[in-house]
């Protein structure tokens, strides 16, 4: 069973965060391992598990980048600890981005101004698959559309990675 299976919600690239946590209370109420103190093992066992599962599927789905990670790999589409390669012209186009970072190490302008320039490349990564993922459908969403979507959520890693802290 899936996550999406077992929080009893279709399958989606964007997960809306309203009614998942009253979800998750049910879910962890249904099968928190305190409820099955007194049954038998077999049933303690596997009410630790599914309360585990219940855990981490919450994690996964209130997260994004999560979420779209782990349609990816339910898809076959995303192995783990996958090794993406992105094109020379975006790797370049990073360098340059990171080498702006480094420069304005100390320097608030300087900061702002890159950090609105990878927020500005982080919404131009995401217009071309803005439709794909609102409107994600299992079984009609092709593998094509779900490729450009990898290609979005590792472009948005390593921007992510090199984006200044803003404490």
């Amino acid at each position: 069973m899936n996550y999406f299976e077992l929080f009893g919600i279709p399958v989606a690239l964007q997960v809306p965060s309203a009614g998942l946590s009253d979800k998750y209370f049910a879910l962890q109420k249904k099968y928190h391992p305190d409820r099955f103190a007194q049954a038998p093992e077999a049933e303690q066992l596997e009410a630790l598990e599914l309360s585990s599962q219940v855990n981490k599927g919450f994690r996964i789905l209130k997260n994004p980048e999560e979420t779209i990670r782990y349609v990816l790999q339910l898809k076959g589409l995303l192995q783990e600890e996958e090794k993406y390669e992105l094109s020379p012209a975006f790797l370049m186009e990073m360098m340059e981005l990171n080498e702006l970072v480094m420069e304005a190490d100390g320097d608030a302008a300087a900061l702002q101004s890159v950090t609105s320039a990878i927020d500005q490349f982080k919404q131009d990564i995401y217009e071309p698959v803005k439709k794909i993922m609102a409107n994600y459908q299992e079984g009609v969403t092709s593998e094509e559309e779900l490729l450009q979507v990898k290609e979005y959520y590792f472009k948005k890693k390593y921007l992510d990675r090199i984006t200044p802290s803003r404490a």
